[in-house]
């Protein structure tokens, strides 16, 4: 069993006060990155639907979709104090509202278009929509708690 060095903590006293000043917490970057992703994966698939045949309002819907999910993981990663409180929050209504269009399609249809499980790319974006929009509630969750601690 190997010896503790003289102290008994952390060698290095920056990472020991930065944790120590924050009641143990630590910035939600990684969290934030992982956000950002899911968004991007969001928007790509619905990209990538539109250039393979979705057209009329669906396709314009699909294209406004991936520059929302870009526009909003940019923000994510990017914003500070108020204006990521304000990212996150839309980032989560923006993938859970995503995930509820899709359901309904798959449901009651949406905008007259009915969606099948066996779609392309269908079970891919409920598994990436339903993640993503959990991470956005961590996410958003430890964005409130950092400004509240701060």
């Amino acid at each position: 069993m190997a010896a503790k060095p003289e102290g008994g903590g952390s060698r290095d006293p920056a990472a020991a006060g930065a944790a120590a000043g924050h009641g143990g917490q630590r910035s939600p970057i990684a969290w934030q990155v992982l956000s950002a992703l899911f968004l991007l994966a969001m928007g790509g698939i619905h990209l990538y639907l539109r250039f393979q045949g979705a057209g009329g309002l669906i396709g314009v819907l699909f294209v406004l979709n991936a520059i929302g999910g870009l526009v909003l993981a940019i923000a994510v990663v990017a914003a500070r104090r108020r204006l990521l409180r304000v990212a996150s929050v839309l980032s989560l209504l923006f993938m859970a509202g995503t995930l509820l269009a899709l359901v309904l399609a798959l449901t009651v249809s949406l905008f007259g278009i009915r969606q099948r499980l066996g779609g392309e790319l269908v079970v891919t974006t409920l598994v990436v929509e339903s993640i993503g929009t959990i991470v956005l509630v961590v996410t958003t969750t430890l964005v409130f708690r950092m400004r509240r601690d701060a």
